[in-house]
């Protein structure tokens, strides 16, 4: 398959400039207005069917060659994060505030480099869809885009997904069996003391005892009542109360969020932490009350799409630059939900280990992890994850 990457090298050039246009540019969940619209205009170009704003800011485009009756989804996200840049590369974000820190703007330009190939060259039978999706930093599209009928309008018989890391070696694909990455579920909770004067906490009820207590009480979830070879993680990222050295305060608030990698152990974790939280106010005679906030569902790769992913880029890249069965993630990832409704898998491409980044130019952003205000794409990867995308297009719309 050197010929197919060899001739994706040869004009990638263009789309390392898409790719840092799009990084000048970063636009928030359900803003990507402008993204959206250089999707758009790109995949008709090329001759694509194309449906703007589908769940917001959505698109969608459609080839569709020969007679076969097989359906395949390519999706890339769109969205940026609310981080100030300070990579340093010469195409840093010009919105202050806000950058492309997880390498959806590479995502995005891998997916249409695949796309006018395959316009313009690719072999095969049947309906390529390709999803390109906003909102995906924790704003739920992958749900908007299915709720506005994403699938009933464009089935797939399976749909995939690629994802850059940092601290893998640039170019090397990585893919996994079953759950790849974490459920995430988040909760707010609020302890109702009674507020008094810090020299006679007995005329009191002293939420921020209870909530201290709660904190450690959490701890004990993970480690006494999950099964030890399933993973869970229980944060409190926040504990807010009081003002004055001298009060006792009349409420505090616990941020936590969660993360399981099973879906029965999502369910246990909750139904702990509503225990936990219950009995810790009781016993210090507060109240308690949680606003519960599900997340993202555990991502499951299906075992036939993943095993034909995985021999795809077998067959491009060899043995040496393929991980046949990578660890789990404790991060979260939206097109979990598309992998409820149609088979497929999800993969992750290395974005390097520090010894270049950014096509050569940027060797510590290639170093930085994502959502670090640091980081950047690395755009050696584009003629790669492109040249995946058309293989991967062509063998399972194959024709008979």
């Amino acid at each position: 398959m050197t010929y197919l990457l060899d001739a994706l090298r040869t004009r990638i050039g263009e789309f390392v400039h898409l790719r840092r246009d799009l990084h000048q540019h970063p636009e928030l969940a359900f803003e990507e207005h402008r993204t959206a619209a250089l999707v758009a205009d790109k995949l008709e170009g090329w001759g694509y069917t194309v449906e703007r704003g589908v769940g917001g800011t959505g698109v969608v485009g459609r080839l569709v060659r020969g007679t076969g009756s097989r359906r395949l989804g390519l999706r890339a996200d769109m969205d940026a994060l609310p981080i100030d840049e300070t990579s340093g590369v010469a195409w840093a974000s010009t919105r202050p505030g806000l950058m492309h820190a997880c390498g959806h703007d590479g995502h995005t330009a891998m997916l249409l480099a695949a796309a006018r190939h395959l316009a313009e060259h690719g072999s095969f039978d049947g309906t390529l869809h390709l999803v390109f999706q906003p909102a995906e930093e924790g704003g739920g599209g992958a749900l908007r885009m299915m709720s506005d009928g994403l699938f009933e309008r464009y089935p797939c018989d399976a749909v995939f997904a690629m994802h850059n890391m940092p601290g893998i070696a640039q170019g090397h694909l990585v893919f996994r069996d079953g759950a790849a990455m974490a459920s995430s579920d988040y909760a707010t909770i609020t302890i109702e003391g009674v507020g008094g004067h810090g020299a006679m906490p007995h005329r009191a009820a002293d939420p921020i005892v209870a909530a201290a207590s709660l904190v450690m009480a959490l701890q004990t979830i993970v480690s006494r009542n999950v099964d030890p070879l399933h993973a869970a993680v229980v944060t409190v990222g926040a504990l807010q109360a009081g003002q004055a050295n001298n009060v006792i305060p009349a409420s505090a608030r616990l941020e936590l969020s969660m993360r399981a990698l099973d879906r029965e152990v999502r369910a246990l974790l909750e139904r702990r932490i509503r225990a936990q939280v219950a009995a810790q106010a009781e016993s210090f005679g507060c109240t308690a009350r949680i606003d519960w906030r599900p997340g993202y569902a555990v991502l499951v790769n299906t075992p036939a799409e993943t095993a034909f992913a995985r021999e795809v880029a077998l067959d491009l890249l060899g043995p040496d630059k393929v991980t046949l069965n990578g660890p789990p993630l404790t991060g979260s990832e939206d097109f979990a939900f598309m992998l409820e409704r149609v088979p497929g898998s999800y993969l992750l491409i290395g974005n390097g280990l520090g010894e270049q980044g950014g096509g050569g130019d940027s060797p510590a952003a290639s170093a930085c992890m994502v959502h670090n205000p640091g980081y950047d794409f690395n755009d050696a990867n584009l003629p790669v994850g492109a040249a995946y995308w058309v293989r991967l297009a062509e063998r399972f719309l194959v024709k008979e």
